[in-house]
């Protein structure tokens, strides 16, 4: 896959999640009306600061954005934990995946207590 075609699929979910973002009245409480004009990197630091931040859509925001730098760094589809290529299936699942099926069970598997905990 090109780096141009993960760019427009990544924009494409960034479109929706602003669209998510823009239904939810607890979200442009917090943004304000023009949110639509924000940048990701000023949704994410304006969410940050606020009970938000534990919203479901805040951490999509996130890993969105790390899907984006690590495009722009020529590390999209490497794994997070041990920078193995991610399978291609994961990516196309959700191209904002950042680790391989391996580490990924591992991660579940180590903090499934801290995962319990927060929902």
């Amino acid at each position: 896959m090109s780096t141009t075609h993960i760019r427009q699929e990544l924009s494409e979910l960034e479109a929706n999640l602003r669209k998510e973002i823009g239904a939810l009245p607890q979200f442009i409480e917090i943004l304000g009306a023009h949110h639509a004009s924000l940048s990701l990197g000023e949704l994410i630091d304006r969410l940050a600061q606020s009970h938000l931040a534990e919203h479901p859509l805040f951490c999509r925001l996130n890993r969105l954005d790390a899907a984006f730098c690590q495009l722009d760094l020529g590390l999209y589809g490497l794994c997070s934990d041990c920078e193995t290529e991610i399978e291609a299936e994961r990516l196309t699942q959700d191209p904002t995946e950042q680790r391989c099926s391996s580490c990924a069970e591992h991660f579940l598997h180590e903090h499934r207590h801290e995962l319990r905990l927060s929902h």
